[in-house]
């Protein structure tokens, strides 16, 4: 499992979610396919489509390990995204299983919504910043706010702990274990699959954080969030024994502001025991 992100990178109940979900859509692709479940229903977030990538031999005769991504409608089709790229996931997953590089997996898709800065911002952190300086990303006076809504990030975990995961769990043949669990985001959802991986270490045993937004906003002067996310990080960090980490940020646009933060966490590594067995952080110029 070594080289599986850095290789990824190249390119309510059981009963309550098959309840208010419908019958999946298929989705043809030129690796694997994909089963759309539209319009996801759940008790914790707003509804949003779920995709699961299927490798081209799935079949229940065995468990596959299950990859958990956000950000879920960029992942597979350029021609649905808004900016027409897509991450090539599918045909990223199938060349490695054939290569052997990775065990055999499936990945969920998890769509964002309007929300999505205030579902990926890690909760526990924000609360923890100056009450005023959460006001003033929260408020709309003067200049547009932060967030479309109040934090909605824990919720945004249980919906995957508690519904998704049981779902999927029910409906594919998995491998349900801890080790077998993996979340992936990119900025955002760097943030998120880190805070994940904190958060659920009984659920989720590795997380690959991509240009991860340390920074939180998009100004890093006097701004104290790079420092709460170190915080929070250095007291909630799972046991490297049984959990795995992987980061990674470029030297241009909004990748530009992250390499002095990402020193910071992969400081607080260090200082937990984490070795080149357990993470990796990577720099990639350009």
């Amino acid at each position: 499992m070594k080289n599986f992100f850095p290789l990824l990178l190249i390119c309510s109940t059981i009963w309550a979610c098959t309840e208010h979900t419908t019958p999946p859509h298929n989705v043809e692709l030129s690796s694997g396919r994909i089963e759309r479940f539209k319009n996801f229903d759940s008790k914790y977030v707003a509804p949003r489509n779920i995709d699961v990538w299927l490798p081209e031999d799935y079949t229940t005769d065995r468990k596959y390990s299950v990859l958990y991504m956000h950000d879920g409608q960029m992942l597979f089709d350029a021609t649905t995204t808004w900016n027409k790229q897509e991450w090539g996931v599918d045909e990223t997953m199938e060349q490695l299983i054939a290569s052997g590089d990775i065990r055999e997996s499936i990945v969920v898709g998890i769509w964002n919504t309007a929300d999505r800065h205030a579902e990926y911002f890690p909760q526990k952190p924000f609360e923890s910043l100056p009450v005023t300086f959460q006001d003033s990303l929260l408020s709309k006076e003067g200049k547009a706010a932060l967030f479309t809504t109040d934090i909605q990030s824990d919720n945004y975990l249980r919906f995957i702990v508690e519904e998704l995961k049981p779902f999927v769990d029910d409906k594919y043949a998995t491998l349900t274990e801890v080790q077998h669990t993996f979340i992936a985001g990119s900025s955002m959802g760097g943030l998120i699959s880190m805070y994940a991986l904190c958060e659920y270490p009984k659920v989720f045993g590795r997380a690959a954080c991509l240009s991860t937004h340390w920074v939180g906003t998009f100004d890093t002067l006097n701004n104290p969030i790079p420092a709460h996310f170190a915080t929070y990080l250095d007291e909630h960090l799972p046991n490297p024994q049984n959990h795995k980490l992987y980061f990674d940020y470029g030297t241009e646009t909004l990748d530009a502001l992250y390499a002095p933060y990402q020193i910071i966490v992969d400081s607080i590594l260090v200082r937990h025991n984490y070795t080149t067995t357990q993470w990796k952080t990577l720099k990639f110029v350009g």
